[in-house]
């Protein structure tokens, strides 16, 4: 190996994106080098870069230039070099990487199955994205299961809060994978859900089989103004917020991510953030709780999300930058799930 790439992109401008040469960084002590083989490319990997700055996701995997970034995907790594006992040249692991060929970690807490990286610069940022695990490779898990998680968390933080006492939950971008996997953990927790989609998007978001009712953006009106709504930002719209706020029974609104490349963070009533629900219930559960209910919920949603899932496979580092642009530019179907093998 004599050559490593990044594809990064200009923090102002998430559209220029390029790749570029460097040589394979060498190891210290304490240090493995990881080859990313395989990763996805998802409508959460556009929320990392648009929310770059404020939640320090540019922080997990310095470009070296101030004004460029490297979003942040998740999937596969093989260890190409290892200086490390327990984490032996070949093993697969599964876990948060850059948009690159290689990554240098520092493995600490090293377990069978998983390790922590340890590196000095990310000691600091949201412990739940430096653990990486020895898993068997799985498109499906690529794609989906850091969406299911962050899924996962907030529908527990959604029912840890009472819904902040609202019997309807309306969720937008309804017909992402982020917010149909939420709505499917909350089918039977006592609320109605509401889905609003893009025109285009209501015979599919229907056909999910997880909400009650799915209404475009402009069909808020529909909703019953006796009932108390709670809005679940997932698109970060501000016309379709306006629009939510004029109802009479709004009793809050949780920012999540965002679609739509516009940050939905500061004018919501509230914010979710999975790391910190992470850290509640790791505390409540411990662990393994916290690692056996997820288990349980993904072994419910996975089999169901495969059959709305069509997998997209595409090569090499123009094949990432040409998935990210798509993403980016909102083209793609909510069938559709890029995975890249690099």
């Amino acid at each position: 190996m004599t050559a490593s790439w990044t594809l990064s992109v200009a923090r102002n401008d998430l559209a220029d994106a390029a790749v570029a040469e460097a040589p394979v960084p060498a190891l210290a002590d304490g240090e493995v080098l990881l080859r990313v083989e395989r990763v996805g490319m998802t409508a959460n990997n556009v929320t990392y870069g648009v929310l770059g700055d404020a939640f320090r996701y540019w922080e997990f995997f310095p470009a070296g230039d101030p004004g460029r970034g490297l979003v942040p995907v998740w999937g596969f790594a093989e260890v190409a070099a290892s200086t490390v006992d327990g984490v032996p040249e070949g093993r697969r692991y599964y876990g948060y990487l850059p948009p690159a060929s290689h990554l240098v970690v520092r493995p600490d807490r090293v377990e069978e199955h998983r390790f922590r990286d340890a590196g000095p610069h990310r000691a600091g940022l949201p412990s739940a994205y430096n653990s990486y695990l020895a898993i068997p490779v799985d498109d499906l898990q690529i794609l989906l299961r850091p969406l299911f998680f962050t899924s996962f968390m907030l529908a527990d933080f959604l029912v840890d809060n009472a819904f902040q006492g609202a019997e309807v939950v309306v969720l937008s971008s309804a017909s992402s994978k982020t917010a149909y996997a939420a709505a499917f953990e909350l089918r039977d927790a006592g609320v109605r859900l509401v889905g609003l989609t893009s025109p285009g998007n209501v015979r599919f978001t229907e056909g999910l089989g997880c909400y009650d009712e799915v209404l475009p953006y402009d069909g808020v009106e529909a909703l019953d103004p006796a009932r108390p709504a709670l809005y679940v930002d997932v698109s970060g719209r501000p016309d379709v917020r306006a629009a939510l706020r004029q109802h009479p029974g709004l009793v809050g609104d949780v920012a999540v991510g965002l679609t739509s490349q516009v940050p939905n963070a500061l004018s919501a009533g509230s914010v979710f953030f999975a790391p910190t629900q992470i850290r509640k219930r790791t505390a409540d559960w411990g662990r393994e709780g916290l690692d056996a209910r997820f288990a349980a919920a993904w072994d419910r949603f996975a089999p169901v999300v495969a059959d709305h899932l069509d997998v997209v496979v595409s090569h090499g580092p123009e094949g990432l930058r040409d998935a990210w642009l798509e993403v980016l530019a909102g083209r793609t179907d909510p069938r559709v799930g890029h995975v890249i093998a690099l």
